[in-house]
């Protein structure tokens, strides 16, 4: 069970800049990719989503940052309410959330209600070699409609729940310093979700917020 319940209750206790932090940029698309757990929280998303938006899709990340126990700082997707990420939100068409799971295997999770954009983002990846799968029960599902893939302005989105396994395969290593190198895999995997997403795209609803890191 999580320890907090909301983001404000996550802030009474844990520090912005020491034990977290929240990194954003704005692009010029319809689409945002979220990682909430990104950083040590669940090692490799934050890279990943980062990624995948490239400057044209808009990127956001909640980080944990402690020197461990970044677990603790895990809100569930239903619960995620930190203000910036709400603000992107209320301005982009479509959401996909990138998370990670504890699996060994090499596989992805594709959940959320947007049926044809997972179906589409599945297929690209099985062309590009890997092993993905499509949940709509728990616990990769993602169908709730408080989750935060799908508070966007179609009110369906994507969530990726990437194993830990395969995670492990686009780095040199899942500790901090070894998510600094990249491999083949990444790239792959990168290049296949960015092609399944672009017809989506559309034009964003709004310019605000800019983008920053604090």
């Amino acid at each position: 069970m999580d320890r907090y319940r909301s983001f404000e209750n996550l802030k009474c206790c844990e520090r912005r800049g020491v034990d977290y932090r929240i990194r954003w940029r704005m692009g010029t698309s319809a689409i945002a990719i979220l990682s909430i757990h990104g950083g040590d929280i669940e090692p490799g998303t934050t890279c990943i989503s980062d990624a995948i938006a490239g400057q044209e899709h808009t990127f956001y990340a909640f980080e944990g940052i402690k020197h461990s126990g970044n677990i603790a700082l895990h809100i569930t997707s239903t619960r995620f309410d930190e203000p910036t990420a709400m603000e992107i939100i209320c301005v982009s068409e479509i959401i996909i959330s990138v998370h990670g799971c504890a699996e060994m295997e090499p596989v992805v999770h594709l959940g959320g209600l947007d049926v044809e954009l997972r179906q589409r983002i599945l297929q690209k990846l099985c062309e590009s070699g890997f092993q993905a799968t499509e949940c709509s029960g728990l616990p990769f599902g993602g169908s709730d409609q408080k989750n935060i893939c799908n508070l966007c302005g179609r009110g369906m989105g994507v969530q990726m729940e990437i194993s830990r396994g395969l995670r492990a395969q686009m780095f040199r290593d899942l500790s901090p310093e070894g998510r600094l190198f990249t491999t083949e895999v990444f790239r792959r995997f990168k290049e296949a979700v960015r092609e399944a997403i672009a017809p989506f795209a559309g034009t964003s609803a709004g310019p605000e917020p800019q983008g920053g890191t604090d």
